[in-house]
């Protein structure tokens, strides 16, 4: 058995946040000054976790977070960023770069929900997850592959960390402590990607892979909208088989923390 955390982190602010435009994959623009500040208050809360392995988005804003949280840590600054397309966010399409009143109207016209609604050239979200699970498939790959056998000893009492070890020393750590769920694992993986993509991400987790939950979690919070440099934090407990890595056990920590811009001043 081989037990290691997932770590994910939504994008600091940018301009088209704020003006609350769409961006998509089409609109690649850097953070705002705002979320600069946002990913060095993130960067600050997660320093002292040792990051073995840091994923990113190749879009500009969710890179740019990832170095800033990277140039905060004390453990894995020197650690190689690899930016993987399909940590994108969703494609919507013609509603790219126009307001998100826009999507919802377009919504509307078609008799949809607007989080449901694909806009003509836009990803659905069955695109989306599938996205995901191809990402997923090569992450239990790679880290079976770069630490398995390094990490089996560590991990070999810690594989019930899906189920009660962890939850127990997550239960025991400060509300908000950086290092929660992290007990259980060996080895911690960072993701930085985009609002739209975690939240479908979020819910095949939960939905699909039944990951375990936080005690008296509510699914309408654990799904709902990631805040910019919200966090979100899974530990996975994996097996070898001849077709490939097996998902033994997921657990769910906490979805969407935002404890680190606290005390960053209110965008204007």
């Amino acid at each position: 058995m081989f037990t290691f955390s997932l770590t994910l982190v939504r994008h600091g602010e940018t301009q088209y946040n704020r003006d609350k435009l769409l961006q998509g994959q089409g609109v690649d623009t850097l953070l705002s000054e705002t979320g600069a500040q946002q990913a060095e208050a993130v960067g600050r809360y997660l320093r002292d976790v040792a990051f073995n392995n840091v994923f990113a988005s190749n879009l500009q804003r969710a890179i740019q977070t990832a170095e800033i949280i990277q140039r905060n840590s004390t453990h894995c600054s020197g650690t190689e960023m690899i930016l993987d397309p399909l940590l994108r966010e969703r494609g919507f399409g013609v509603a790219e770069g126009r307001p998100k009143d826009d999507l919802k109207n377009m919504a509307n016209a078609a008799g949809q929900s607007c989080r449901d609604y694909t806009p003509p050239g836009g990803e659905t979200l069955d695109q989306v997850k599938l996205r995901f699970k191809k990402f997923l498939k090569l992450l239990f790959n790679q880290m079976l592959d770069e630490h398995g056998r390094a990490g089996a000893d560590a991990s070999a009492g810690a594989s019930e960390a899906a189920n009660g070890t962890a939850a127990a020393a997550s239960d025991a750590a400060p509300v908000g402590s950086a290092d929660d769920g992290l007990q259980g694992a060996s080895v911690h993986a960072l993701v930085v990607s985009h609002g739209a993509y975690i939240r479908v991400v979020i819910k095949h987790l939960v939905e699909d892979l039944k990951s375990s939950l936080p005690a008296g979690a509510k699914m309408s919070q654990l799904l709902s909208p990631c805040p910019n440099t919200g966090i979100s934090r899974f530990v996975f407990t994996l097996s070898r088989s001849e077709s490939g890595p097996v998902l033994s056990a997921a657990r769910c920590f906490f979805t969407n923390r935002k404890d680190h811009l606290e005390n960053l001043p209110a965008a204007q």
